[in-house]
């Protein structure tokens, strides 16, 4: 693969994954992703198809001990992306063992899970994603019962890795994911009409 392009990888991901709420949840990663790089002055298309792809084979292969991402690697090696691209969808998964060497290695982590956690505080705002502060987000995360698929250890840990200010990494997600709103499904919900009368 001489050029990484989106479209391609927006096809690969509609080719694996069916799922509405998965796919909005690559398109969030890819905008976290996208924000990073932007900020950082890396490749953005680099960055942006890595967040798209790394929970490729997640649908098709969910159980940790034998499938995801162990179907998905071989695939995007076949298919020409970088090592990079690939060592970091491995490293974003920590039974695989596989350190993050890599800037992109390391945002990817550190926004996986994050990104989905702020997917789910602003389903439950009246005005979706729009004007979420990081405080909000910290204290959701304090509590177990909320989002509890989300693995606190980990968001911690790849804040850490990042060395990067906790409300600084939430608000840069916030923002990434806020421009993206529609797209993710993330926009305050429509006001209800009355009935006709």
């Amino acid at each position: 693969m001489a050029k990484i392009a989106r479209d391609d990888a927006w096809a690969l991901v509609c080719e694996w994954i069916e799922s509405d709420s998965l796919r909005k949840h690559v398109l969030g990663a890819e905008a976290a992703m996208r924000a990073y790089a932007r900020q950082g002055g890396e490749d953005e298309e680099l960055w942006g198809v890595t967040g798209l792809l790394h929970d490729l084979d997640y649908e098709r292969y969910p159980d940790l001990e034998t499938g995801h991402p162990r179907y998905a690697l071989p695939e995007l090696e076949r298919l020409g992306y970088p090592q990079e691209v690939i060592d970091a969808v491995a490293g974003h998964a920590d039974f695989m063992g596989v350190p993050r060497e890599t800037d992109l290695a390391r945002t990817l982590y550190a926004v996986d899970e994050l990104s989905g956690f702020v997917a789910a505080c602003a389903r439950v705002r009246p005005t979706g994603i729009e004007g979420m502060k990081p405080k909000s987000v910290k204290k959701k995360l304090k509590q177990p019962s909320f989002a509890a698929g989300v693995n606190r250890d980990e968001v911690q840990c790849g804040i850490e890795e990042l060395g990067v200010d906790p409300d600084e990494h939430i608000a840069l997600i916030i923002s990434a994911m806020a421009a993206e709103a529609a797209e993710l499904g993330l926009e305050a919900p429509a006001p209800v009409e009355e009935a006709e009368r």
